[in-house]
C-alpha cells in the first residue's frame, strides 16, 4: 500500500481542506479545536509514513520520542550545578539522529534505518528549543504542546523553520474574525502560487527542459574531450537553478497556505531572491527560515565564542572564521559530498568578498543608480545560479561519465 506524498498532487489538498474544514470554521467563530486539529494531523502523519514507509513511521515516532525526553528532561535539569555539561551532551544527542543518517550514506549505500521525510526540519525545531531553554528564553515546556509544535502538519515535511515561542504565540491565540478572513485570503493565494510554481513552472522547468539540456551537456562534453565549459552547461545552469526556485518555493508557499488555514503565520520563506543585490541580501531572501536560524543559532554564537576567548582581536576576522564555520556546517548539513560542502565554502567566500567590497566602497563617491543596481543584480544572480550548479552534483556527473568512458 503506498503512502501519501505530502503537497504532491491536487487530490491531498481536496482531502486536506476537507478535514479542516471544522478547525477553519471554529476559527471564523473565535475558537481553536486544538484536540481534532491534533487528530487530523495524526491522520495524516499515519497515512504519509504508513503503508510502504512504514519504517520511516517507526523512525519518526523513535525520533519524537527521543527528542522529547531531550527537551523535557533539559527543561528540568538545566538550572543544577552541572548545567553546562548536561547542556551540551543534550545538544550533541538533539542533534545526533540528524548526524547519523547524514553520515549514513559515507559507509553504507543503503540508507540510514533512522531517516525519515522531514527529520531535518525536526532537528532545526528541536535544537533551537534546547538553546532557548538554556538562554532562559523558554522558560518551561508543556509536553504536549512542544509535540504539536514539531510535528505542526503544514511544515512536518519542507519546512519552513518556526520559532517555539513564536508558534506558541500563535497557537496559544485565536485571531479576530477579520484577521483570520485575511488570513484565508492570503492562505488561497499562496495556495495558487504554489500550484503555479510547483506544478507549472516547476514541471516546465525540472521535467520538460532540465533532462534535455543534462543530456546536451553530456553529449558536448564527450564531443570536447571532457574539457571545455558547454553552452548547454551554461543552459543547464540557469534550468537547473530555476527548477530549484520554483519547486521549493512552491512547496514553501504550500506549508504557508494550510498554516494559514489553521490560523498559524508560519514565517515566509523566500522574498524575491533573484533580486538581491549582493550574497548577504540574497541570504536575507533565499530560505529565509534556514538562513535565519543558521544567523541565530550558529553565526551568532560562534562569533561570541571566538570573542569570548579572544581567538582574535581584529573584529572582522571573528567575522571571517564566523562565515566559514557557518556556511561549512550549512553544507555538510545538506550531505557529505564533495560538492555540498564545495557548496558552503563558495557561499562563505562570496560573503567574506562581499564584506571586503562594502567596505572598501564606504564613504567613496561611486556610482548609485539603476545601472549599478542592476548590474548588483546580474552579478548576484550568476554568482548563485553558478552555487546552484556546484550544488546539483551535476559536475560530478560529467566528470564521472567522461572518467568511465
Amino acid at each position: 500500500m503506498p503512502s501519501m506524498q505530502p503537497y504532491a498532487n491536487p487530490r491531498y489538498f481536496v482531502i486536506l481542506i476537507a478535514a479542516l474544514l471544522p478547525v477553519i470554521i471554529g476559527l471564523l467563530r473565535g475558537r481553536r479545536h486544538r484536540n481534532y486539529e491534533s487528530f487530523v494531523a495524526l491522520i495524516f502523519i499515519i497515512a504519509m509514513f504508513g503503508g510502504d514507509k512504514w519504517q520511516q513511521g517507526v523512525a519518526l515516532i523513535a525520533y519524537v520520542i527521543w527528542q522529547l525526553l531531550l527537551v523535557v528532561c533539559y527543561g528540568k535539569y538545566r538550572q543544577t550545578k552541572n548545567a553546562g555539561p548536561i547542556y551540551y551532551t543534550v545538544l550533541l544527542a538533539s542533534i545526533a539522529p540528524l548526524a547519523i543518517v547524514k553520515l549514513t550514506p559515507v559507509f553504507s549505500p543503503q540508507p540510514s534505518l533512522i531517516g525519515f521525510l522531514g527529520i531535518s526540519y525536526l532537528t532545526f525545531k528541536s535544537v533551537q528549543t534546547v538553546m532557548e531553554l538554556r538562554d532562559g528564553t523558554i522558560k518551561q515546556i508543556d509536553p504536549l504542546f512542544f509535540l504539536r509544535f514539531l510535528l505542526f502538519l503544514p511544515t512536518i515535511s519542507s519546512g519552513p523553520i518556526d520559532r517555539y515561542r513564536r508558534f506558541a504565540k500563535d497557537y496559544n491565540g485565536v485571531p479576530k474574525q477579520d484577521e483570520y478572513l485575511e488570513m484565508l485570503r492570503k492562505g488561497v493565494r499562496y495556495l495558487f502560487q504554489g500550484f503555479a510554481y510547483k506544478f507549472i513552472i516547476g514541471y516546465v522547468f525540472g521535467t520538460l527542459m532540465l533532462p534535455r539540456v543534462a543530456h546536451m551537456a553530456l553529449m558536448q562534453r564527450s564531443a570536447m574531450g571532457g574539457t571545455g565549459i558547454s553552452w548547454a552547461l551554461v543552459a543547464y545552469m540557469y534550468v537547473y537553478s530555476m527548477y530549484l526556485f520554483f519547486d521549493f518555493a512552491g512547496y514553501s508557499l504550500f506549508a504557508l497556505s494550510i498554516s494559514q488555514f489553521c490560523g498559524i503565520n508560519t514565517p515566509v520563506n523566500f522574498n524575491q531572491p533573484f533580486k538581491a543585490k549582493n550574497i548577504k541580501d540574497f541570504w536575507n531572501r533565499w530560505h529565509m527560515s534556514l538562513s535565519f536560524w543558521f544567523r541565530d543559532f550558529v553565526f551568532m554564537r560562534v562569533t561570541f565564542m571566538i570573542m569570548k576567548k579572544r581567538w582574535f582581536k581584529n573584529r572582522v576576522r571573528v567575522s571571517q572564521l564566523a562565515y566559514l564555520i557557518n556556511f561549512l556546517v550549512m553544507g555538510f548539513w545538506h550531505g557529505v559530498t564533495w560538492y555540498y560542502i564545495v557548496y558552503g565554502l563558495f557561499h562563505a567566500g562570496a560573503i567574506i568578498i562581499n564584506d571586503y567590497w562594502l567596505r572598501y566602497k564606504k564613504g567613496k563617491s561611486l556610482p548609485s543608480n539603476r545601472w549599478t543596481g542592476a548590474l548588483a543584480i546580474f552579478v548576484t544572480f550568476n554568482v548563485v545560479c553558478f552555487s546552484f550548479l556546484i550544488f546539483s552534483g551535476f559536475l560530478n556527473t560529467l566528470w564521472f561519465t567522461h572518467a568511465i568512458r
